[in-house]
């Protein structure tokens, strides 16, 4: 099951990331047009991909032995075993709710260069975000 799971969150991964960038990128291009139900769409694609890695990441982190079950004050002291412990799952919970709260932000603004700037912003956080604590040196 474990293995499963992590082939799982490092496959979500992917999507996710294309996902973000693509609502990002379709938000700067057509900032200065009509915000339209696409336009919304393409923002869920992100907004869904988030948050169904971050479950997948949740379950992992708790059936992993790299997870929850590794903190200790010892693992706190090496570099690796922090990132998994600690690290990378605060700063993923920190850069869905990003994308969260740029979503729902977007939903309530009635400007639709408003809106796209939501967009910009709180996914282009939550994307840096994510970059930044993705462990890159072993993820396939």
């Amino acid at each position: 099951m474990y293995t499963g799971f992590k082939h799982l969150h490092s496959g979500l991964a992917y999507l996710l990331l294309a996902g973000v960038v693509f609502a990002l990128l379709y938000a700067i291009i057509s900032k200065n047009k009509p915000f339209t139900s696409g336009s919304r769409k393409v923002a869920l694609i992100g907004l869904v991909f988030a948050h169904i890695q971050f479950v997948a990441g949740l379950v992992l982190y708790f059936i992993s032995p790299l997870g929850a079950s590794n903190f200790s004050g010892e693992a706190m002291k090496e570099r690796t075993a922090r990132l998994f412990i600690l690290e990378h799952p605060v700063m993923m919970l920190i850069a869905v709710a990003c994308i969260t709260v740029g979503y729902s932000r977007m939903k309530r603004l009635s400007s639709d260069k408003k809106k796209y700037n939501s967009i910009i912003i709180y996914y282009g956080l939550g994307l840096i975000l994510m970059l930044s604590m993705i462990p890159w040196k072993i993820w396939p």
